[in-house]
Parts: structure tokens; sequence; C-alpha cells
């Protein structure tokens, strides 16, 4: 089904989008999305470019679309890490140039879905395009730096390159209207992660490793969620932290409402079916075993922002990442409920 066999109400975004359909396409584009993030051609790339540490490759690989700038942009941009976090990619663009990394980030991307046998037919890479395209172009960019800084690339020339840089579009403007939500609710950086975690949606060992907020910045945190009673006492997620939680989720579908509307309801359904290959090879090929302990993605689509939960993954970002994983697991037990 081409863009044009579509219904007119959703080509031309009359009425409402459902946001049902609005959650069930953000979820797709983030799971057809995070392969990057763990695929080996990332860090062979990141490694031939003179970086072999995966917490400097991850921020200037994510970053390299808004140019060479300083890591206080990216702290801006990513607003979940702490500053120490994002020190570390100093010295980046002094290895590469942000061109070279995004240019190795698209040659990643292609040559880690032709390795797991992404099966998508020039048919569909067509109607797939014919649904994302407009999507892209018809954004609203106001405020979505990471969104804009990406539809602002030119689109490499490798068709499956070409279709994931355009969900990656998607997925970095959710997440920038995600933060507008999260400032509205009065969350932090580092207290809408206590939560994220909380909640059971981020493994405590992966946000503390990667994001390296110390304990003292993690307490006070927690300690503000209980004063609004969104954690217990102990730093188990109530009721109204859960409620408070989906809230912002929904809010957020709704600023994306808009994204959408270009194709509409349906459209939106489509371009989720016609991208599920994509996470279905990687899926297969064992990319996302180690997210939670499971082979699916249950856990990983909702705004893990491109990490699986895995030893592996942690090393190099910093010393404190495996005492922190041994400390932690407790806490993941607890708080995944």
């Amino acid at each position: 089904m081409h863009l044009d066999a579509l219904p007119d109400s959703a080509l031309l975004g009359d009425g409402p989008m459902d946001l049902n359909a609005v959650r069930d396409v953000s979820r797709a584009v983030s799971a057809a999305h995070l392969f990057i993030y763990l695929a080996p051609e990332s860090a062979e790339e990141a490694a031939g470019l003179g970086v072999a540490d995966r917490g400097p490759a991850y921020l200037a690989f994510r970053s390299a679309a808004m140019g060479a700038v300083p890591w206080h942009v990216t702290l801006a941009a990513f607003y979940n890490f702490s500053p120490r976090a994002v020190r570390a990619m100093a010295g980046v663009w002094d290895a590469a140039p942000p061109e070279r990394w995004q240019a190795a980030r698209f040659l990643a991307a292609g040559r880690a879905m032709r390795r797991v046998n992404v099966h998508l037919t020039d048919d569909q890479l067509a109607e797939a395009r014919s649904l994302i395209d407009p999507v892209v172009a018809g954004a609203d960019y106001a405020g979505k730096v990471l969104a804009a800084a990406n539809a602002s690339l030119a689109l490499p020339a490798d068709p499956l390159a070409a279709l994931w840089q355009q969900i990656t579009v998607a997925r970095e403007w959710r997440g920038d209207a995600h933060l507008v939500v999260l400032a509205d609710n009065g969350l932090g950086p580092c207290d809408c992660l206590v939560l994220h975690t909380a909640t059971g949606r981020l493994p405590t060992t992966l946000a503390r490793a990667t994001r390296q907020w110390d304990d003292e910045e993690w307490s006070a945190a927690t300690a503000r969620l209980v004063a609004r009673g969104w954690l217990d006492s102990h730093g188990v997620v109530t009721d109204a932290g859960s409620a408070a939680r989906e809230r912002i989720e929904r809010e957020t579908d709704e600023h994306c409402a808009a994204l959408w509307a270009p194709i509409g309801t349906a459209g939106a359904r489509r371009f989720a079916s016609l991208i599920a290959p994509i996470t279905h090879a990687f899926t297969a090929a064992g990319t996302f075993q180690a997210v939670h302990g499971r082979s699916d993605l249950a856990c990983t689509v909702l705004h893990v922002n491109g990490h699986a939960h895995d030893s592996r993954h942690l090393r190099g970002w910093g010393p404190a990442a495996a005492a922190r994983s041994r400390r932690d697991s407790h806490d993941r037990c607890r708080c995944a409920r």
C-alpha cells in the first residue's frame, strides 16, 4: 500500500491522530534505530577513527549531525547525562571531524543491516520512504535540536542506511519533544533518570554507568521524587509515580501527533509495520539478547536512548561502571516491577 493508496483522511491529516498509533509508531521507530549502539560495526568504525572507548564514541556519533559543537552543547541536547559523562567527548573532533563521524555512522548502519540480513524489498523500501519522507519534510523543528540537525544531513546513497537515517530523525524528534514535557513537569536531568529506572524502563546499572551521576546527586534526585510522592522511602515507585510517568509519555504522544499528521493514523501504522523487519532481523541475530536478559525488545523501545544492559557495553564509560553494576543489581531487581 503506497502513500497514494492511503485514505484521504490519512493523507490530509483530517481529524485527530490516534494517540495509540502515535505510541506504536514511536516504539517501532525507536526499536528500528536502536541497533546502531550495539552493533559491532559501530565500534569498528569508531576504532577506525581513532576512538576505542564506547562512551566518547557514542557521544561523537550521536552529536556529529550538530557539527563540531563543544561538549556543553551535547550535554544540553542529551539532557539526562551528567557533565562529567559528556566531558569524555573532549578531543573526538580532533580524532576526526564530524563529517567523518557521520559518514562512519552511515557505513556502520548499512553494514550491520546487511550482516543480519534485513529483508526489505525494493517496493517496501520505496513505500517506507514514501511515508517517512513527508513526515521528515513537514515536521516543525522549532526546539528540536537533534532532530533538526539530523534532518539537515544529505542522505547516504545506500537505500537501507538512508531509510535508517529518516527513522533517526523521527526518533530524535520524539526525544526532543520528550525533553520539553520533562521540563514542563519539573523533572531535571537526574530526576527524570531516577524515575525512569524506578519504573523499570531502564536498568539502574546502565543509567548510573553511562550517565555518571554520582551517589550524592542520585540520592538528592531520589529525595526530590520522594517529596513529590512519586517514590516511597525505599526509592520504589509509587502508584502516583507510575501514573505521572505514564502521563508524561502520553503528553509526549500528544506532542508527536503533529509529527505524524502528514500521513495520518493509517500511514503511521503502515510505516510501523514496514520497518518491523529491521527490528526482527537484529532480534534474531541476538543483538538485543543482553537487554534485561531478554531476546525481545519489550524493554528497549521506551526511550532507552542508545544502549543495552550488557557489561560489554559499559566499557569505556568510566572506571566506576563495573563496581556500580554489581552494587546496583539489587536495585535493578527491586525497581523493575
